[in-house]
């Protein structure tokens, strides 16, 4: 067991825009439903970087990164699905009582927003206090050397499954792969476009691939990216930037696409993925805007040809059971995420995020080391 005050190191933002400046923080043990994880690596995600720059409202100064897969150290005394030893992912948290997680849905936890990024437990408490940093953010705070989460957003892997590698699953795969798989049910011939090939793009393309779908249109404005989509799955690439993406759409399924991902968080984008869809089609939003942005949708375009818009959150993924379901698509080679991945120290979280931000490199994952 650890002590009831753990010390380690941990990367935290101190004003908004700031840089990561690693400092030694403590926690508090671990609560009867709550898991410490001794932290291998982390993914960086782009909602870490929203959070930073205060784009969402999280308290300052706070301890970022929701992508954490390490070993677990200890657990509280009513956990039942993981024990000391075991190898873990970590995931968006939820709160296991509300309609949406009663419904299985987690992904539309009721406190879901809050638990991610109120950076405090449920009841408002955080086990980090005595160190004048919030934690708990997406209910791990795994940009550090420890984290603590709850049962619910701790999953076991497989022990073949590189911990350097495995910890967007918990997060930019899942919501990706998941929004084809479990939310969207992109079926065998099927067609879908693809507004944004970052790491949740690229999951998608993979995901569309693996389930039979014959047209992938990727639409990015980084020829490299679209390069990298094409070798995963893609069947058509639009540069935004050189041509015309809605002539071009249009071209490539005059009838319509069945489905459309907008990743890209732009409005105008929104407004187009609506425009291309075919009748019974359905537009589906996964980027994140700033709160207060909208879209300026043609109403009649829903209306004539009973088009659908929707929001998708983390792929709608159960994740105690889809997570492993990807890790199985990646050790059959049907998902190959690893080819999104440059691993960095931990030291250097800082470069990871300036590389990430001028598309250098498509998922930074952070390790830890010793």
């Amino acid at each position: 067991m650890v002590s009831p005050e753990l010390e380690f190191e941990a990367a935290v933002v101190e004003e908004k825009g700031g840089p990561f400046r690693i400092r030694t923080v403590g926690v508090s043990g671990p609560r009867p439903d709550e898991v410490v994880v001794r932290v291998v690596a982390t993914g960086v995600c782009q909602t870490d970087a929203h959070s930073r720059n205060q784009e969402y409202p999280v308290p300052l100064p706070v301890i970022l990164g929701h992508e954490g897969a390490g070993i677990v150290e200890s657990v509280g005394a009513a956990v039942r699905d993981v024990v000391p030893g075991d190898h873990v992912g970590l995931t968006f948290p939820s709160c296991g009582h509300c309609r949406s997680c009663r419904a299985g849905a987690p992904a539309n936890c009721e406190h879901g927003f809050g638990l991610s990024f109120g950076a405090a437990r449920l009841d408002g408490s955080n086990a980090y206090a005595g160190s004048g940093v919030h934690g708990h953010f997406f209910g791990q705070s795994s940009f550090a050397r420890y984290a603590i989460a709850n049962e619910r957003n701790t999953v076991r892997l497989p022990d073949d499954l590189p911990l350097t590698l495995a910890g967007p699953l918990g997060c930019g795969m899942q919501t990706g792969a998941g929004a084809v798989i479990n939310s969207l049910h992109v079926g065998a011939g099927e067609s879908i476009a693809v507004f944004g090939t970052g790491a949740v793009g690229l999951a998608a393309v993979m995901a569309a691939k693996a389930v039979g779908a014959t047209t992938i249109a990727a639409v990015d404005v980084n020829d490299a990216r679209l390069a990298l989509a094409e070798e995963l799955g893609a069947t058509h690439l639009i540069n935004g930037k050189k041509e015309n993406t809605g002539e071009r759409l249009r071209k490539i399924r005059p009838g319509g696409f069945g489905y459309v991902l907008e990743i890209t968080a732009l409005p105008a984008m929104l407004a187009l993925a609506v425009e291309v869809l075919a009748p019974m089609g359905v537009a589906a939003l996964i980027g994140g805007a700033p709160a207060g942005t909208k879209a300026p949708i043609d109403m009649n375009s829903l209306l004539n040809g009973g088009r659908t818009v929707r929001g998708i959150a983390q792929g709608d993924s159960r994740p105690q059971t889809f997570i492993p379901a990807l890790a199985e698509l990646y050790r059959s080679g049907r998902f190959p995420f690893d080819r999104l991945v440059r691993a960095y120290d931990f030291a250097e979280i800082n470069q990871a995020f300036e590389d990430a931000a001028r598309g250098d490199v498509i998922k930074p994952v952070l390790v830890m080391g010793e």
